[in-house]
């Protein structure tokens, strides 16, 4: 027996701008989150998926207040971690110490543990569906695993996380259909934000 397989489209977004000890939504992150649910009213979407941590869980409420009957689904691989860690020979020599030393940094947690979620957030929220109907699903997440996620999408490698930079409650969408390669759709849009909220989450000299 024949499985029909239907396209999935994955609407990624990271988290509105959180306050300094990580805790909470700022004010302006509260206003991003509600502007992105208002964006999405009109897309089929049929799950929020989200992160365990506050920011994101605020977030996806936010935007599911937006959205009337869309279940929250709470998701260990949606949280925030390094994905994968990168071999020095992986990166660019002149900057390999940095960002080694940088990476060593991070709680031994989201080091050790990681590798695994990330290649478990891909077995659960990417690839096409069973079914012969499109799946429309939202991701709330964090900058990490949006990068992750683009560079499984372009096939890039797996260090090619690094330096994907995606601004707080921007909006992110791949296709995976059938017998094609993943399409990156949407990256990092913000046409729903006005000026003053957009681009936080990202290093200012990125600012665009």
């Amino acid at each position: 027996m024949t499985t029909t397989t239907a396209a999935r489209y994955l609407y990624v977004t990271r988290h509105g701008q959180a306050s300094a000890d990580e805790t909470t939504l700022t004010d302006a992150g509260r206003r991003q989150a509600a502007l992105l649910g208002e964006r999405l009213r009109g897309a089929p979407i049929t799950a929020i998926h989200h992160g365990p941590l506050p920011r994101a869980e605020q977030t996806a409420k936010l935007i599911g207040e937006r959205l009337p009957g869309v279940p929250l689904v709470p998701s260990e691989p949606a949280g925030d971690y390094l994905p994968y860690l990168p071999l020095r020979e992986e990166l660019p020599p002149e900057s390999a110490d940095e960002t080694l030393a940088r990476l060593a940094g991070f709680p031994a947690a989201e080091r050790e543990l990681g590798p695994g979620l990330a290649e478990e957030a891909l077995a659960r929220f990417t690839g096409t569906v069973e079914g012969d109907e499109p799946r429309h699903e939202l991701l709330v997440t964090h900058n990490f695993l949006v990068g992750w996620l683009v560079r499984a999408a372009l096939e890039a490698p797996k260090s090619r996380w690094l330096g994907v930079n995606h601004a707080n409650a921007a909006l992110t969408v791949i296709r995976y259909a059938p017998g094609r390669a993943p399409a990156l759709l949407l990256f990092n849009d913000t046409g729903h934000l006005p000026a003053e909220l957009r681009w936080t989450g990202f290093p200012p000299e990125l600012h665009i």
